[in-house]
């Protein structure tokens, strides 16, 4: 409830307002405060309390002494306040909270305490007239001191009009974070003097201090920097001690400390810190790890549940360990949950909520523990979190945590003594690089339950990489003692924490941080520099891995006040310099103060000239996408931003101008939203550097907004020009905003001289391109030439860009292109120069016209006029064009076209810098000198005199001595090394590496197994030799040779011969010849063996001997060289032999052929159709002198066929043929015509004739009784014509009875016919009969 006053609220606001203030004045007070409530959990509560007092209290609710913000917790809490005339009722929606209600006013302060709170402040409202002005006078400024001290910071507050009593609210912030009172910072109002006192400094006090006075009319705020430096160490070469020690993850089992590194390391790296723990109430330090942690996180174990401890943190390096950190904030050893039962009272009806649990009966073993994972692994500790089962069963659980390397189903139990209570559990002493899976059993007193899923493989690593190096550090004048310096952040960066800058004295090498607390934006005030003085600067990221490696150091500047400096802060001077009064146009957005900042510069000399061009690249019912030209003049600084502002045409009548933009865009291009549809509006753009925001465009034409529905493109946009030369130059475009219908798929551009009319307008290519730039040739030099983008879609090409202004075909003087590089370290680097840079002026290098900004592959560099870019890896990756563009200049840029080809050749050459080789002309070999001497050598192509040389033996380096001599030649490049003899310990790798200057070559021999064996036994039979032909010797040994005779000669070469030298010839150790008194000094001795046999066979033997020596000369006709001997003599018998012929015999056929002469153990093969023949009666061979011979008798037409005979000679053998195939025509015969029996009376005359055949004719022979009989006056025998043959006996007597036979013959046959004659006497006749 509240009281109600019978007045009326006006005519009592009117009658106050006509009453001394003074006199109204009264404490507030709870009219109907605040009472206690008991909820159910997760149920809304609200809470009412009604104030009253003058001027109005205003009311803020606390949680725990901490403000409740309703827009910092959404849907949390709800606050609402009415009033009912002269009452003030508040109320409050809460879920589930504790809270305290206060009300303050200048005079006094009530409290209502209850289990449900809230607490309010109050002031004076300006509702009744009065409007209170601030200032801040009597500031602090940036201030420096040291761990240990003691620091003030001070401002006097003038607040007018002064009201007795009246207290406004004062804060203090450290990098925009609200600070509390402790027993670290002590704070103080004294009516007109804010003051803060940092008690004992530490790193963890630096950052950016603010003091903020807020009224009812509004609050001011000054800020200035603190830097804090470094107590001096205890250890010389110590580090500095770590910073920000908190306590991440606390519950019963461990405490996740973590803290950020220092930025002074003591001169060597820092190898690791030590956790110091400490139970509160107690002063005793106990160090938690025994060995270094370089992770700047660590799981501390071993706690006692319950009990609260603060910790430390102290770095180690090889000098020793820093001083101690500031120690945390106690935190407790106990689950989450379970701290926040504690929080409240027991009492259970004075808005305590109490939650409990039933308590647990025994007897079920409890389920599988769920959603088991990794949450942080490190190479020191591993990190395990999970979810109680779902299945407890009804006794409290804990928990067995299990590991396994991977790969295998081995598990061991970690914590085998004492099970885990809480659902997360850190790991120590795991291998590093190897991988484990891990999972966790629940257990109670009735036993252990099953494990959970294992987890994936986790290799034990750290999972968080160091930061990569932070990018270009850029330097800018700022004041007589600081400079502003800035760079680009650090690429893929994770869990970053911030960077730590230092600056260093050119020419001193001596580097100060200067930041002692890592600052995590990329643009900081560096102060407390020497004025006059010229700086260096560099950058490094710090995360909890460790502190990356530094930047490239900056450009040196000077210190020394920029332009148009001044005292005081940004916020309220900044548009006095500009413009004359405290606004900024449209109300635009201050520049923001920098980390480190107390004093600021604007450089007053040149604000950007208006943009112009402004076109729509795009239109919605709602919104259009605007697009303009960059200023022609930019004000010597780079544009930072733009800002649009838009106002709506009705009738041709413009409106008022609204912005369209708080935030100033980079991009020459803007969508503005919220339009109305078909409504027509206007636009200007503003630019903005440094110095200002520059004054506004002409206002645009004016734009209908309706939607586009159109299937082509919209029009291309910001044309830019670069590379112009006399006959060519690069355009570059964007793609249009407007797709239309279907994606954009290509461009055409389009040219003309600047002069020449519409109809000029010509294509500069047919093809549509995919890129958004090219290259435009065969210009004329010294013409103007404006171009135009159309884009094209499926549906067909699109609007034309805006005309670019028209740019002349010149090559501008001193104009430079990009030359390509490869230094003698093989680094292949991209070179520009430029210069006609001024000061502001920047190297832009990109890839494909687009900037580059991933430095994980090319790095720049830039020193003056000067600058490149480094190729870090160079790869396919890496084709492209590579431009550079230098800003600030009149257009000075170019490119360079890293094709597949051009990136193979530099390779190479990179290759032939890094590794430069000395050329050889002969690669390492090895040869036998006189005597058996080994001489390694090669020779190289070119060598200076500087050139040096390392023989290795084994991977042993080996000298000049007795063993190896050793012989370098830099006139031929000639390399050697010389040894007398071989051994077995010589056996190995022999290699020569060959160094001048930074060039570098090596060649190897490789002299094991069967190649040293060789080597080293024709070493030593050269050596043998050469004594060997110190005396008479043998030039050619002992050796035979068969000459065409058959004849076996065996001979050698001897030298070096005397008149005293004798030749002794030995067979089988028999002497056989003597040769004396030898008369020459080189000659061949001979011993002729006449004709063969197996009784040759033996070991002859030569020795050569006189008062020099003698030698010996063996050779063995024995068994195998017997044999091959023989061979050659019967190869040489098969070669003399005749062609194989034929000849008839009186058996019949005779194959034959002749040799030179014959051997009893020459072994010769006859066969027959390629078959070995079966000698028989038939068939027989033999030997007659020099003729080998093969006789068939009665040959018939079964023995027609190919005939060869064969030589063996133990190699291939001697085969001679004779073909009696398709010759039985031809062979002799007896046609016929003569009878088988003749019976004739004695007296008669007996006449048979028979046909002859054959060719060549045959020979006719009669026999008569198988024995030959010739022609005469009784028995008549005639061969006529060749054909003919007739046997006539004028008068038979009985004496002709007998058996007559006719044989005739040829080459290729004999043939015989018989008859019987048979002589009768007629009495004889008679007789018979009767």
């Amino acid at each position: 409830g509240c009281y109600y006053y019978p007045l009326h609220k006006k005519v009592i606001y009117e009658h106050f307002k006509r009453m001394n203030e003074d006199s109204l004045m009264h404490a507030p007070e709870f009219v109907i405060k605040p009472r206690s409530h008991t909820v159910w959990e997760k149920q809304c509560v609200r809470l009412h309390c009604t104030v009253s007092g003058w001027p109005d209290p205003r009311v803020v609710w606390y949680k725990n002494n901490v403000a409740l913000d309703p827009l910092a917790n959404p849907g949390k809490y709800k606050i609402e306040s009415r009033y009912i005339d002269v009452c003030n009722t508040y109320s409050l929606y809460i879920f589930m909270c504790v809270c305290v209600c206060k009300l303050l006013n200048n005079d006094t302060s009530q409290s209502s305490d209850f289990a449900v709170t809230s607490f309010c402040i109050v002031g004076p409202v300006s509702e009744y007239g009065i409007t209170f002005q601030t200032h801040i006078v009597d500031k602090f400024g940036v201030s420096f001191g040291r761990e240990g001290e003691t620091m003030s910071l001070g401002c006097t507050v003038i607040i007018y009009p002064a009201l007795h009593r009246y207290q406004p609210e004062v804060e203090w912030y450290r990098d925009d974070v609200l600070l509390s009172p402790s027993k670290w910072t002590h704070m103080h109002w004294s009516g007109d003097r804010a003051t803060l006192t940092l008690t004992h400094l530490n790193k963890e006090d630096e950052g950016l201090y603010t003091l903020r006075v807020t009224t009812k009319s509004g609050y001011e705020t000054y800020s200035a920097y603190v830097f804090v430096r470094d107590a001096d160490a205890e250890v010389e070469g110590a580090p500095a001690a770590p910073l920000d020690v908190r306590c991440l993850d606390a519950n019963k089992d461990y405490i996740i400390v973590a803290w950020k590194q220092p930025a002074v390391d003591g001169g060597s790296s820092i190898l690791g810190y030590f956790v110091d723990r400490c139970e509160v109430g107690t002063t005793h330090w106990i160090q938690c790890n025994d060995t270094p942690v370089k992770f700047a996180r660590f799981p501390v174990t071993g706690l006692v549940e319950g009990r609260s401890y603060i910790f430390r943190v102290r770095a180690v390096n090889k000098s020793g360990i820093s001083r101690p950190s500031r120690v945390s904030e106690p935190v407790a050893a106990m689950d989450p949950a379970d701290r926040a039962r504690m929080r409240g009272t027991s009492a259970p009806w004075t808005g305590q909520i109490i939650v409990t649990e039933e308590e647990p009966a025994e007897g079920i073993v409890p389920g599988k523990p769920l959603d088991l994972q990794v949450t942080e692994a490190t190479k020191n500790y591993v990190v395990l979190s999970w979810k109680p089962p779902g299945e407890k069963g009804l006794e409290g659980v804990m928990y067995y945590v299990e590991k396994c390397v991977s790969g295998t189903d081995s598990w061991q139990r970690v914590n085998t003594e004492i099970p885990v209570k809480s659902p997360r559990f850190a790991l120590f002493d795991l291998a590093e690089g190897k991988a484990y899976r891990f999972r966790v059993r629940c257990c109670n007193s009735a036993g252990v339950g099953e494990p959970s899923d294992p987890t994936e493989a986790t290799t034990v690593g750290d999972k968080l990489d160091i930061p990569s190096a932070p990018g270009k550090v850029i330097p800018t004048r700022n004041t007589d003692t600081s400079v502003v310096v800035s760079w680009e952040a650090s690429r893929d960066a994770k869990e970053l924490v911030g960077y730590y800058i230092e600056g260093s004295i050119v020419g001193s090498n001596v580097w100060e941080p200067c930041n002692n607390k890592p600052v995590n934006v990329t643009r900081f005030i560096c102060h407390g520099l020497i004025t006059g003085e010229k700086y260096v600067f560099r950058v490094r990221a710090v995360n909890a891995a460790g502190i990356s490696q530094f930047s490239q150091e900056s450009e040196a500047v000077e210190v020394k006040a920029a332009i148009g400096e001044y005292s005081g802060s940004i916020t309220s001077k900044y548009n006095k310099v500009m413009y004359g009064k405290e606004r900024l146009p449209f109300n635009r957005k201050k520049p923001p103060v920098e980390p480190g900042s107390g004093r600021g510069r604007i450089c007053v000399s040149a604000s950007p000239a208006p943009p112009y061009g402004i076109t729509v690249l795009e239109c919605v019912r709602d919104s259009m996408v605007l697009a303009w030209k960059q200023p022609t003049f930019i004000g010597g600084a780079d544009i930072t931003g733009y800002f649009v502002d838009y106002r709506e045409v009705i009738d041709g009548v413009p409106g008022k101008w609204h912005e369209a933009n708080i935030k100033a865009v980079s991009e020459r291009a803007y969508r503005v939203s919220d339009l109305k549809e078909n409504k027509k509006y206007q636009f200007q753009v503003r630019a903005a550097n440094m110095a200002g925001v520059g004054i506004p465009s002409l206002p645009s034409n004016t734009f209908l907004c309706e939607e586009w529905t159109i299937a082509v493109p919209g029009p291309p946009y910001d044309l830019q020009i670069r590379e112009v030369r006399n006959d060519s130059l690069v355009l570059l475009w964007k793609p249009p905003v407007y797709q239309g219908r279907d994606p954009v798929n290509g461009f055409y551009v389009d040219i003309k001289e600047a002069d020449a009319p519409e109809e000029a307008w010509r294509g500069v290519n047919t093809k549509a391109l995919e890129k958004t730039y090219t290259k435009i040739k065969d210009l004329k030099e010294g013409e103007k030439y404006v171009f135009r983008v159309r884009a094209q879609n499926k549906a067909g090409v699109g609007k034309v860009s805006d005309v670019t202004e028209p740019v002349p075909a010149l090559t501008k003087p001193g104009t430079k292109e990009i030359v390509v590089d490869v230094d003698d370290d093989g680094v292949i680097s991209l070179n520009f120069e430029c210069g006609n840079m001024t000061p502001d002026s920047k190297f832009v290098w990109s890839k494909n016209y687009e900037e580059i900004t991933d430095t994980s592959r090319l790095s720049t560099e830039t020193k003056g006029t000067k600058s490149k870019v480094v190729f870090n890896r160079p790869g396919e990756e890496d084709i492209g064009v590579y431009s550079c563009l230098v800003t600030h200049t009149d257009g000075a840029s170019s490119s360079y076209t890293l094709s597949e080809e051009e990136l193979k050749r530099l390779l190479e050459i990179s290759h032939d810098h890094k590794f430069p080789i000395i050329p050889l002309k002969s690669d390492l070999a090895v040869e036998l000198l006189e005597k058996g001497r080994v001489r390694f050598w090669l020779q190289a192509e070119k060598m200076s005199n500087n050139g040096k040389v390392d023989y290795v033996f084994n991977d042993n380096v080996v000298s000049q001595g007795e063993k190896y001599k050793m012989n370098f030649d830099k006139n031929t490049g000639v390399i050697e090394m010389t040894m007398e003899s071989l051994t077995p310990a010589d056996e190995g790798t022999y290699t020569f590496q060959l160094q001048d200057g930074k060039a570098t070559n090596q060649s190897s021999l490789v002299l094991i197994g069967d190649v040293f064996k060789q080597l080293q036994k024709e070493s030593e039979f050269q050596r043998k030799e050469y004594f060997r032909k110190q005396g008479p010797h043998f030039i050619e040994y002992l050796s035979w040779e068969v000459t065409p005779e058959c004849c076996v000669v065996l001979k050698c070469k001897v030298g070096n011969m005397k008149k005293e030298t004798s030749a002794l010839w030995h067979k089988d150790r028999h002497q056989i010849k003597v040769d004396e008194h030898l008369g020459f000094a080189e000659g061949v001795l001979k011993l002729e063996i006449a004709q063969i046999s197996k009784k040759d066979a033996g070991v002859y033997e030569v020795i050569l001997k006189d008062d020099r020596g003698q030698d010996t000369s063996t050779l063995n006709l024995t068994d195998q060289g017997f044999k091959d001997l023989m061979n050659e003599v019967f190869s040489v018998i098969a070669n003399s032999s005749t062609p194989l012929k034929i000849t008839s015999t009186d058996e019949g056929i005779r194959l034959y052929t002749f040799v030179s002469y014959y051997n009893d153990l020459l072994q010769v093969t006859w066969h027959y159709k390629d078959s070995a023949i079966a000698f028989s009666d038939r068939i027989k061979s033999g030997v007659v002198g020099e003729q080998l011979w093969l006789q068939i008798k009665e040959p018939t037409e079964k023995d027609m066929g190919k005939y060869a005979i064969e030589f063996y000679d133990g190699k291939g053998g001697l085969r001679r043929t004779v073909d009696l195939s398709g010759q039985g025509e031809n062979r002799a015969r007896v046609a016929g015509g003569l009878p088988d029996v003749v019976t004739i009376q004695e007296g008669k005359a007996l006449n048979l004739t028979c046909n002859i055949s054959g060719n060549p004719v045959p020979e006719v022979t009669w026999l008569k009784n198988d024995r030959e009989i010739t022609s005469d006056e009784h028995c008549i025998l005639k061969f006529e014509s060749g054909k003919f043959a007739s046997f006539t006996i004028t008068g038979v007597n009985t004496s002709d009875s007998g058996k007559y036979s006719i044989l005739v013959k040829n080459k290729y046959g004999t043939e015989s016919g018989d008859f019987t004659v048979s002589v009768f006497i007629p009495e004889e006749a008679g007789s018979k009969k009767k």
